[in-house]
């Protein structure tokens, strides 16, 4: 397969054609931002880890019954993926109060939610990425109504596997962000899953395992992104 022109650059990722119009090559980037793009940095090792980390829970939803973009790791940074088109939508979900829930409700982190939440925000970078309803992506074309009720159901499966995965690594998954994309029509999961997009505690500690401590100075980033790939990859 031949890496042609570069797509796309993302904050986080590039994009390149391939001579196989269904198929796109990732390449992972150590660059970080923060803030929508406010703070912005560099954690050494970064792209290897969510590139890894993402194809193996991507490999693992797949077996669950959730479709995904993934076809093929080509190196540490680099992924064959499904000609994904984005929906402009990021869904997040969460299980235990932090972040900007915690924020913008005037409450701790920490506490447990009898059923996880469910959140659409509006994928643009230059509205800040607002929080929005069901029926105001509706209004806008965003997405069919057939098409979000198969995220919502797509997005519950994952939240159970990889609440479930990861308690197994010691980790507790306080919340996370996924994409979806179309693909032949289909609905399936794009984007990544890793230390960037998902919350992740110590089970012991309740340490921050991931991009909060970039977002708020901890220390030990690039430690902590590579500690977390090496139990993901432990075997059960």
């Amino acid at each position: 397969m031949k890496k042609l022109e570069q797509l796309y650059e993302g904050k986080a990722k590039k994009v390149f054609k391939t001579d196989d119009p269904n198929l796109y090559i990732v390449d992972y980037k150590d660059d970080a931002t923060a803030f929508n793009g406010e703070k912005k940095g560099q954690i050494a090792g970064k792209g290897a880890v969510n590139n890894v980390m993402s194809n193996i829970v991507f490999q693992l939803l797949e077996q669950k019954g959730v479709p995904t973009h993934f076809v093929e790791q080509l190196s540490d940074r680099e992924t064959v993926v499904k000609a994904v088109k984005i929906l402009p939508l990021e869904v997040i979900m969460r299980n235990v109060s932090a972040g900007s829930f915690a924020k913008r409700y005037g409450v701790e982190e920490g506490i447990v939610f009898d059923k996880p939440t469910f959140e659409f925000s509006y994928k643009n970078d230059d509205l800040g990425d607002p929080l929005m309803c069901e029926s105001h992506a509706l209004a806008l074309g965003l997405a069919t109504e057939e098409q979000i009720a198969t995220i919502k159901k797509y997005a519950a499966i994952v939240n159970d596997t990889l609440k479930e995965f990861f308690l197994d690594k010691g980790l507790k998954l306080i919340d996370f962000k996924i994409e979806f994309g179309l693909y032949d029509g289909e609905v399936i999961l794009a984007d990544e899953v890793s230390p960037d997009t998902c919350r992740l505690w110590d089970v012991k500690t309740n340490e921050k395992m991931d991009k909060d401590r970039f977002r708020r100075d901890l220390g030990n980033v690039e430690e902590t992104y590579q500690e977390v790939l090496k139990r993901v990859k432990k075997a059960d």
